[in-house]
């Protein structure tokens, strides 16, 4: 099978993503065409299932150890298998492609738990992470090969298992004479570091910090659960920044955390949202200042994260912004506002006629091509892992055998 789709001058992959959100999934089909090194890309379908509200607070109830046992664990593991495999159906469906042209599926999960950093208690440098959605129970319902399960690899190898979207950026963004700057803001914010003329072992990325997260905990509680989201960037913008809370936040040791570093909800989760709501009403701040001030320090933490870890190295020409927070108006203006002083200029996904709705699930689209050739699908620069390793797991359909 490996060795009939490598021959293939075209595949089509379904990439599955659901992030630290916990919006939906977001589902891409893609047609992946010419070498590995220089793959083009083309999307042909993107849909978004968000997960039923009785859904959603089951994960976000995973979030938190002392609310998870291992049959709740190990249900929602299978549950979601049959979420990812409806969306993998549904964007076929849209695409109006025959299931049996499509090749495989390559589904990221939904991120649970993530602990890069090493524990050796035990005797052994510990690393883990834990992400479901089951791949073979979307194989199964889909009848199409899925490859799931991607970081575990990489912190076998010793690394990080995040982030892993710059191999794929690495791949089809690298310009020979510009330095650039990918950053995807999601419920985390991550930065990939393109130099110019970059050879793979010279790209490297890392999380920034807080992306929509705590902003969308601000507008939770401002709504009741009604709204997860600050739409447009609507309630920053009626909102005052709070100088005082923000130096509070930014004062956080991670911003100043050498590199490789990633982070989560473990850090930047309910409990870091409920003090700075405490903060809040200790001090008479609005809902809406509160959103002001979340998506001011959003925007500082990349500012913040050019000028600490790049700029010292090269100077980049332009940040290329994508992920939920790329529709906030309000965060995108004092990004551009933070960045005007680097003379770095700041465009979306969709400046360049991409999406950014669907730049992550294209991306393990393209890593699950990868897995298929046998080949790497991971930067060591950027995870800290020992060497380069071929990530993924594969789940083949009963209509296989």
């Amino acid at each position: 099978m490996f060795e009939k789709l490598a021959q293939k001058p075209e595949r089509l992959a379904v990439g599955l993503m659901s992030g630290t959100s916990v919006d939906g999934i977001d589902a891409a089909l893609v047609r992946i065409s010419g070498s590995s090194a220089e793959p083009q890309v083309e999307l042909l379908a993107f849909e978004n299932l968000p997960y039923p509200e009785n859904v959603r607070k089951k994960i976000f109830a995973l979030f938190t150890p002392e609310n998870t046992s291992v049959d709740k664990l190990g249900y929602m593991n299978f549950l979601l298998g049959e979420y990812f495999a409806k969306a993998a159906l549904a964007v076929i469906d849209a695409a109006g492609v025959p299931k049996h042209d499509v090749d495989f599926i390559a589904s990221h999960g939904q991120t649970i738990w993530h602990a890069p950093e090493a524990e050796s208690d035990d005797g052994f440098p510990i690393r883990y992470t834990v992400q479901i959605a089951e791949g073979a129970v979307i194989a199964e319902q889909t009848g199409i090969p899925t490859i799931s399960d991607f970081r575990v690899a990489d912190m076998a190898a010793g690394g990080q298992g995040a982030p892993l979207v710059p191999f794929t950026e690495y791949l089809l963004y690298r310009r020979e004479n510009e330095t650039i700057l990918l950053q995807n803001i999601g419920g985390i914010g991550n930065m990939t570091v393109l130099p110019a003329g970059a050879k793979p072992e010279q790209v490297y990325a890392f999380d920034t910090g807080p992306g929509n997260m705590i902003i969308d905990a601000v507008i939770s509680a401002a709504t009741n659960g009604r709204e997860s989201f600050d739409r447009g960037g609507q309630a920053a913008a009626r909102g005052k920044v709070s100088t005082e809370l923000l130096a509070i936040l930014q004062n956080d040791e991670y911003y100043r955390a050498p590199l490789p570093k990633t982070t989560g909800r473990e850090r930047f989760g309910a409990q870091y949202a409920h003090k700075l709501l405490d903060f809040g009403k200790a001090h008479g701040l609005s809902f809406d200042d509160l959103a002001a001030t979340a998506t001011e320090l959003t925007a500082w933490s990349i500012a913040d994260a050019y000028e600490r870890y790049v700029l010292p190295k090269c100077s980049a020409s332009e940040l290329i912004a994508g992920g939920g927070g790329s529709y906030n108006a309000t965060l995108m203006a004092a990004l551009a506002r933070q960045f005007e002083r680097f003379g770095v200029r700041v465009r979306t996904q969709e400046d360049l006629g991409w999406s950014s709705d669907a730049k992550e699930a294209i991306a393990f689209a393209l890593m699950g091509d990868r897995y298929m050739a046998g080949l790497p699908n991971t930067l060591p620069s950027v995870t800290g892992a020992a060497h380069a390793v071929i990530m993924g797991k594969l789940s083949l359909p009963s209509s296989t055998l």
